[in-house]
């Protein structure tokens, strides 16, 4: 069976449940450190994935990496039904189907923002104020970082969409077309 349709639909029947029971909020919270965890350490997804580590102590692991709030009652039956049908592996990209299904109803888009050298703060005002008339009435999840690499300019990721006005994509747009 293919992959990602495992995880999307554990995460659809959680989302249902967490909504029914009034705790999709916080579960969007704990799977958004649960990914954030997965992202910091890979090696976490490949303990977790060990046939050779017992059930309690991948349950362990994941309860702390999800931290405040992972006590929460969906959330330890969410974990029980995962160890029952021996799923626990696939905790990471269920919380990641999760978070990506909970933005979808709420209207909320992850932006993010990378430039070459660090934004003033009416520059990043100015173009959070952009990208909110762009979100047609949606919210957005912001981030910025500084990545040196750009030589100039910024780019912008809203969700899967990408506007990359930096100097580097200027040179190599260049060289394409001196290439031709």
């Amino acid at each position: 069976m293919n992959e990602g349709l495992i995880p999307r639909r554990y995460a659809k029947a959680l989302y249902k449940v967490a909504v029914g029971r009034g705790d999709a909020d916080l579960l969007y919270g704990l799977m958004n450190r649960l990914v954030a965890a997965c992202s910091q350490q890979p090696s976490l997804a490949g303990v977790i994935a060990n046939p050779f580590v017992s059930v309690v102590d991948k349950t362990g692991l994941i309860v702390s990496a999800a931290g405040e709030g992972s006590g929460n009652s969906t959330f330890t039956d969410f974990l029980r039904l995962l160890a029952d049908n021996r799923r626990l592996d696939m905790v990471f990209a269920i919380a990641r189907e999760y978070a990506a299904l909970y933005r979808r109803e709420k209207g909320i888009y992850k932006v993010e923002v990378v430039s070459a050298a660090p934004l003033s703060d009416s520059d990043e005002k100015r173009l959070k104020d952009l990208i909110n008339k762009n979100l047609q009435g949606g919210t957005m999840e912001y981030s910025s970082r500084v990545n040196p690499d750009l030589i100039g300019g910024f780019t912008v990721t809203i969700d899967n969409r990408k506007l990359d006005a930096s100097v580097s994509n200027e040179f190599k747009q260049l060289r394409v077309s001196l290439l031709k």
